[in-house]
């Protein structure tokens, strides 16, 4: 077991520092001066050399990248550009929406899809089986952004259950908070809730396959206790695979839904950030989603390991 949590553990820096390099080296090669676009096109040379001097942007770009990794490291991670305030303020502060709204469309998700994929496994060939399957995949072709526009239009314009838009902060309690969150995680959920159904009907009908399973209702298990029991367990890697995957996709998804319902979220946060040219508060807010992809993996393969015994034997 140390042997395993060693070799992942090394992936999983080696992976990280990778990652800081790549987006270090797309943001510097992309076009344009950020001391220009704050200062105007009008802005004198002169002006703008000597921003660019206080932005730091006269250094070479291995010494800009090593004070940005000492940075990250200690928590240091510079002042925005355009709201002139300290990045790792302006992350945590959209971070308390962004990660609340991902863990609550994973929720949603995850719920819908182990119970829609499990019952129509159980049904396999039949009318239920087809129905799921239908609607699964009506839901995997719907935009996250369209579905959205088509919950306010039903929910906030015509029933007015739920605000259209808008956050109104922790502070205000956490049923409004929830409230204003829920159908933002509805537009996330819809479709990784399809994909994930579809992933556990077919792991399911494959362990429903194995002798074990005549075994256990042989035993006189009814065969709902078989199903949740015994089969989901062993159906379980593949589906924690994708919901691992899904995770990351529903931290970056955000951008898109957070700017149709106008949720202050890390999502707009990078969206004003590259229309503002700072490319300090993108570079920090893209490794960060990087590095979120990257604690996730590792986090599911630990989960394998848990799961089933054979994984953590075979990558000792």
């Amino acid at each position: 077991m140390p042997l395993f949590l060693l070799q992942r553990l090394f992936t999983f820096l080696l992976t990280l520092l990778g990652a800081s390099l790549v987006v270090f080296v797309v943001l510097e090669i992309l076009p344009g001066n950020a001391a220009e676009v704050l200062l105007g096109p009008d802005a004198a040379p002169e002006a703008v050399a000597a921003l660019a001097v206080q932005l730091g942007l006269d250094q070479p770009a291995w010494q800009r990248y090593g004070q940005w990794l000492a940075g990250l490291l200690t928590g240091d991670l510079g002042d925005s550009h355009a709201y002139s305030t300290p990045v790792l303020g302006l992350i945590l502060e959209r971070l308390a929406l962004t990660v609340p709204l991902a863990l609550l469309a994973m929720v949603l998700a995850s719920a819908l899809a182990l119970a829609a994929g499990v019952y129509a496994a159980s049904r396999h060939n039949r009318l239920g089986d087809v129905g799921v399957m239908g609607l699964a995949q009506i839901g995997i072709a719907i935009p996250n952004f369209w579905f959205a526009i088509l919950l306010i239009l039903v929910f906030s314009v015509k029933l007015q259950w739920f605000s259209a838009g808008g956050f109104p902060g922790w502070g205000e309690g956490v049923l409004p908070a929830l409230q204003s969150l829920l159908l933002p995680a509805v537009a996330l959920a819809v479709v990784q809730g399809a994909i994930l159904a579809r992933i556990t009907r077919s792991a399911v009908l494959d362990v429903l396959r194995e002798d074990f399973v005549r075994t256990a209702r042989a035993k006189g298990l009814t065969r709902r206790a078989v199903l949740w029991c015994h089969v989901l367990r062993n159906a379980m890697i593949p589906v924690v695979t994708v919901m691992g995957l899904q995770f990351a996709n529903l931290l970056a998804g955000t951008i898109v839904v957070e700017n149709v319902f106008y949720l202050p979220g890390l999502g707009r946060l990078i969206f004003q950030s590259i229309a503002n040219r700072d490319l300090v508060v993108v570079r920090n807010c893209v490794m960060l989603l990087a590095a979120m992809v990257v604690v996730v993996n590792f986090v599911v393969d630990l989960l394998y390991a848990a799961i089933d015994p054979r994984v953590k034997a075979t990558r000792a």
